[in-house]
C-alpha cells in the first residue's frame, strides 16, 4: 500500500467527526440505506460500541470499518433467527459500516484495512466474523473468504448477503480477510467453577510421576521445598499440607480454638461464614455469631461491640473471600481491631489464595487449598500457623486435626499421596504472583462489564469482590438450574447445583483456573442468547 496512506483505529475527535461524514456519503448518498439530512451526518446507532478502523490520507479519512461484539447485531434486526444459520460456542463479532472513497476500493486497501482491524479482534478474543455484505460485492467478499448464508435481506435500493468468516476457513484461504488464528482448544470443557480447575500441562505432567512412599528424602524435600513458597506466597511462618478439603483445614482451625479456650466471634456473611459458624458449635467453642445479610460488608463497629463484650473476645475466625458471592472481607481492618484489642485472628483463605495477594502477618492459623487459585489437582488442604501451637496430647482431640503433631514431626506424620504434593510443587513452580493477580483483575473487570450488557449483574460490586468469583443472580423468570444445565451441554462448566446457589436462583463463573478471554467471549453470547431466547423459563 503507498506509504502516504495509514491504517489504525480512530481515537481522535477530528477523526470520528470525518467517520460521521464518510458515514452519511456512503451510506445515504450513494447507497440510499437512510434519509439524507442538511448537516451531511450520519452518526451509527452502535456508534459509542463500535470500534473504528480508519485509512488515512494525511488528515483525511479515506476508508473505514467499525467492529462491533454485542449483540444484537444489526443482521439480527434484518434476518429472523440469526443463530439458527451460524455455527456453535463461537465468539462472534460483526463487522460493519465499511466503507472507502472513490478511487481507493481496490484490493490491496481494502485488504490492509481488514488486516490492520484483525489484530483488535484477535486480541478481543474473536474467531468468527459475519458481515452484511452489499449484493453487488458478493463476489469481492467470496474472493476475500466470507462465505454466505441465509436469503438475501434489504430493500430494493439496498439488498444485502449475509455473510461470514470462520477460523477455519482462514486456514484455507490464501489470502484471507482476517488473519485470526484457530480457536486455542478442541471445544473441551471451559472450568468455570470454584473448584475443580483445568491444570497446565507440567502440573498434569507432575501428578502423573510414580508414586513414592511420604517417608523417602525425596518427597520430603519436594514437600519442604512446596510448604516454602506456600509460606513465602502468604507471608506466614509455617505450613501444614492435610490430604483432605477445605473443610478439614477449618476443622484443625477450629481444634486449635477448642484448645486454646476463651470466648470468641466468628463473622459470617454467606455459605462459608455459615459454616464456620456450624463447625464453632460442632467443636462446643464459645463464640458470638457476628453476621450480616449475605453479599454485604462487615460493620467494622458491630466487630468491635462483639469483642469488646462483655464479656471479652480472645479470638476472631473470619472467610477472606467469601466464595458463595465472591464478597472480599476487609481483612486489614479487622486486623487492626485484633491488634488494638489483641485478639488472636484466624481467616478462612480458601477462595483468595493465588487469586488476590494474602498477607498472613499477624494472622495465627489460616486455611487454603491446592485445587483453586493455585491451579493444581484437588485433594490437598493446608493450615498456615505461626506459634505457639498447643497439643491435644491426653485431651480428645482427633489425632489428625492436631496441629501440634505437623509441627513437632521431623517427617511428614500421616500418609500423603506424593503425586498431589508434587502437583502442587509444579503449580507453585509456575505460579507468577504479580502477573496471575493483574490477569485475574483485568479479565474478570472485562467479564463483569460483557455480563451486565447482556443483563446479568453481579451480587458484589466490583471495589468489593474478588474478581475470580462472580456470582450472578439469574434475572426472574428464568430457572438458574435450567440455565446452568443448558450451559453445561454447551461446554461451559459454571457452578450453580450447590444448595445455597439453588436455593437463591444464582449462577456463578469463577477465574480459578487459566481461561482463554475467547471461551468467556463465547461464554457471555451463549448466555445472551439463551436469555434472549427465554430458555430456562420457570413453568
Amino acid at each position: 500500500m503507498d506509504p502516504e496512506f495509514v491504517v489504525k483505529q480512530a481515537t481522535e475527535p477530528w477523526e470520528f467527526e470525518q467517520i460521521h461524514r464518510l458515514n452519511y456519503e456512503t451510506f445515504v448518498e450513494e447507497i440510499p440505506q437512510h434519509e439524507p439530512n442538511a448537516q451531511r451526518r450520519l452518526v451509527d446507532r452502535f456508534h459509542d460500541e463500535n470500534t473504528y478502523f480508519v485509512c488515512l490520507h494525511g488528515r483525511e479519512v479515506v476508508g473505514m470499518l467499525a467492529i462491533r461484539g454485542r449483540r444484537p447485531f444489526s443482521l439480527d434486526a434484518k434476518l429472523k433467527d440469526l443463530d439458527s444459520y451460524l455455527p456453535q460456542a463461537r465468539a462472534l463479532c460483526e463487522l460493519r459500516l465499511l466503507a472507502l472513497k472513490p478511487g481507493l476500493r481496490h484490493g490491496r486497501m481494502l485488504h490492509r484495512l481488514l488486516q490492520v482491524a484483525a489484530d483488535h479482534m484477535v486480541r478481543q478474543g474473536y474467531d468468527t466474523v459475519v458481515i452484511s455484505g452489499l449484493l453487488q460485492q458478493e463476489r469481492l467478499y467470496r474472493h476475500l473468504g466470507f462465505v454466505p448464508f441465509g436469503p438475501v435481506v434489504g430493500h430494493d435500493r439496498a439488498q444485502y448477503q449475509p455473510m461470514m468468516l470462520t477460523a477455519e476457513r482462514y486456514a484455507r484461504v490464501r489470502r484471507p480477510i482476517v488473519a485470526v488464528e484457530p480457536p486455542p482448544r478442541d471445544r473441551r470443557a471451559v472450568y468455570l467453577m470454584p473448584g475443580p480447575v483445568e491444570v497446565s500441562p507440567g502440573v498434569e505432567q507432575a501428578f502423573t510421576r510414580t508414586t513414592c512412599s511420604h517417608r523417602l528424602d525425596q518427597f520430603l524435600e519436594i514437600h519442604r521445598q512446596t510448604c516454602a513458597r506456600l509460606c513465602r506466597l502468604a507471608r506466614a511462618r509455617a505450613v501444614a499440607l492435610l490430604m483432605g478439603s477445605g473443610t478439614l483445614a477449618n476443622d484443625v482451625i477450629a481444634g486449635q480454638l477448642c484448645l486454646r479456650g476463651g470466648r470468641g466471634v466468628v463473622l459470617s456473611n454467606g455459605e462459608f461464614g455459615r459454616r464456620l459458624v456450624e463447625q464453632a458449635e460442632r467443636f462446643g467453642l464459645d463464640f458470638q455469631a457476628c453476621e450480616e445479610p449475605w453479599g454485604r460488608p462487615f460493620d467494622v463497629e458491630r466487630i468491635r461491640a462483639a469483642v469488646e463484650g462483655p464479656p471479652r473476645a480472645s479470638w476472631l475466625w473470619a472467610v477472606h473471600c467469601e466464595t458463595s458471592t465472591g464478597m472480599v472481607n476487609d481483612v486489614e481492618a479487622i486486623k487492626a481491631l485484633c491488634r488494638e484489642h489483641d485478639v488472636t485472628l484466624c481467616l478462612d483463605c480458601v477462595s483468595s489464595l493465588g487469586t488476590i495477594p494474602v498477607d498472613l502477618t499477624d494472622v495465627f492459623l489460616a486455611s487454603g487449598v491446592s485445587g483453586k487459585g493455585l491451579g493444581s489437582y484437588s485433594g490437598l488442604s493446608m493450615v498456615f500457623y505461626r506459634e505457639p501451637i498447643l497439643s491435644s496430647e491426653g485431651r480428645s482431640l482427633p489425632a489428625y486435626l492436631d496441629l501440634a503433631e505437623y509441627m513437632y514431626q521431623n517427617t511428614v506424620p500421616y500418609t500423603m499421596c506424593s503425586n498431589l504434593v508434587g502437583a502442587l510443587h509444579r503449580a507453585l513452580e509456575e505460579f507468577n504472583p504479580p502477573q496471575r493477580y493483574d490477569e485475574i483483575a483485568q479479565t474478570g473487570a472485562w467479564l463483569r462489564e460483557e455480563l451486565e450488557a447482556v443483563g446479568l449483574v453481579p451480587l458484589v460490586d466490583a471495589e468489593r469482590c474478588n474478581p475470580a468469583v462472580l456470582t450472578l443472580p439469574v434475572p426472574h423468570p428464568m430457572d438458574a438450574a435450567e440455565l446452568g444445565d443448558e450451559l453445561h451441554r454447551q461446554g461451559f462448566l459454571v457452578s450453580y447445583r450447590s444448595r445455597y446457589l439453588l436455593d437463591r436462583n444464582w449462577i456463578q463463573i469463577c477465574l480459578m483456573g487459566p481461561v482463554h478471554r475467547r471461551d468467556l467471549r463465547v461464554l457471555v453470547q451463549t448466555l445472551d442468547r439463551l436469555i434472549r431466547a427465554g430458555a430456562g423459563v420457570r413453568v
